[in-house]
């Protein structure tokens, strides 16, 4: 854990992003090396200027780095940096992909890029858009495809409702004349990506939802540290990952509402 202490530290700076950090990475090769350098060798850096490099040597961040760590050890939140193995291959592919991920659940699912696609779309969906997003959830996750969302009101919830209601009907059948277990280990499981800290649900009332999406084998993934409130500003940001931890998608928001396999203005999709 003591080196991962420096990748949730970078995680902790504000106004940095994505494209600096990879830049900063690639200069000085590890995020220990970053941290210590001086303020004066911070501004030397091109992009870097005199607020951000405040940012960087900020002592209450530092200070605030045993918290986290404390508190993923303590809730079972895995941290994945860009260069560990289990990092999602896929993901690596779109722009800008984030640094550190912060994971709950089950992440050996991240990496089954061939078996998951991502379902997005309104909030305030219409009955038919929920009734679609739940028919496609449960239908695919039987063919064992892990369905990718956010964990917002709407079109995401009914996604990852209807994959749970394939894993829920195998894993408490009403005929048990077949073992149900392997059953499970075919159907496809929820993959939720959420533009906040993983010590915050958001929204609220889908707090269930989140427990068993963990519960029945799914995973809670973010970018963002703990404490992350759910800005609007994470979310556009947050579809990014969605799209790169899946093969294909199916946009709600599109006029053709049809699966997309190139250049989706929605989720940043570029491959």
């Amino acid at each position: 854990m003591e080196e991962k202490y420096y990748w949730v530290w970078l995680s902790l700076i504000p106004n940095i992003g994505s494209k600096r950090l990879k830049k900063l990475l690639e200069i000085y090769k590890k995020p220990e090396n970053i941290y210590k350098l001086s303020k004066a060798e911070l501004i030397k850096i091109q992009g870097i200027g005199e607020n951000l490099a405040n940012n960087i040597i900020n002592i209450n961040i530092r200070k605030a780095v045993d918290k986290h760590i404390k508190y993923v050890e303590n809730n079972k939140i895995d941290i994945i940096t860009i260069v560990d193995k289990i990092y999602p291959s896929n993901l690596k592919e779109i722009y800008d992909p984030p640094i550190v991920l912060y994971v709950k659940g089950n992440k050996k699912v991240l990496n089954n890029n061939n078996n998951n696609i991502a379902i997005v779309g309104c909030r305030n969906a219409s009955d038919y858009g929920k009734r679609v997003a739940k028919y496609f959830g449960y239908n695919l996750s039987k063919k064992g495809v892990n369905i990718v969302s956010g964990l917002a009101k709407g079109v995401d919830s009914y996604a990852h409702i209807g994959n749970l209601s394939t894993i829920m009907e195998q894993t408490y059948p009403q005929n048990r004349s077949y073992t149900h277990v392997d059953k499970l280990n075919t159907c496809g499981k929820p993959i939720a990506v959420v533009g906040n800290g993983l010590d915050i649900v958001y929204p609220k009332e889908n707090k269930v939802l989140e427990e068993k999406i963990l519960n029945l084998g799914g995973v809670i993934v973010s970018e963002y540290p703990l404490g992350t409130k759910p800005n609007k500003m994470n979310f556009p940001a947050r579809n990014r990952i969605i799209s790169g931890l899946s093969k294909r998608s199916y946009c709600n928001r599109s006029k053709r509402k049809k699966w997309n396999f190139n250049n989706c203005r929605f989720c940043f999709r570029t491959r």
